[in-house]
């Protein structure tokens, strides 16, 4: 398994627990949970841009970006967001998840189309608020059946053009 099975507190929300913890307070950890430590705005900044912690800064509407980027060739493959609960299962599972706002849920990508995106591993900017999902597609990663949803670009006319690489 690529990734460390993640220790869930029974009877707790995982998906809840992570934004609060990544958000809001810095909570003791270990099997018995202590009380919530508040700490400052500068300590959390701090932590989330030096420290080791994994400390996801999400928006106004739980949302973090995300892209992901074939790991083999480089390419940007997609851009999506996540919320708490597609961190946790993307971490959980090894494949990625995201929040589709359209849908308003929790979606794989590749739930219907089998064009999955297998993670190999996920990078995070200086202060956490978006994702590098290096991933091996399994197919074409546009709705459209483009390897690319960024396969098209703004001409000197103002214009859309299809990018041929």
């Amino acid at each position: 398994m690529l990734f460390a099975k993640v220790d869930y507190v029974s009877g707790v929300d995982f998906a809840a627990l992570l934004w609060l913890s990544c958000n809001k307070i810095r909570q003791a950890c270990c099997r018995e949970r202590k009380a919530a430590i508040p700490v400052s705005t500068a300590d959390q900044t701090a932590m989330r841009e030096q420290g080791t912690a994994f400390m996801p800064k999400f928006d106004d509407n739980g949302l973090l970006t995300a892209v992901a980027i074939d790991n083999r060739s480089g390419t940007l493959l997609m851009l999506a967001h996540m919320d708490a609960e597609a961190v946790a299962k993307t971490l959980e599972t090894g494949f990625a998840h995201f929040h589709s706002r359209s849908r308003g849920r929790l979606w794989m990508k590749g739930e219907s189309s089998g064009h999955v995106l297998k993670i190999i591993e996920i990078r995070v900017d200086c202060d956490q608020d978006a994702l590098e999902l290096r991933v091996e597609p399994a197919g074409p990663a546009c709705h459209t059946l483009a390897p690319t949803c960024f396969y098209r670009r703004i001409s000197d006319k103002g214009l859309l053009e299809r990018v041929v690489d």
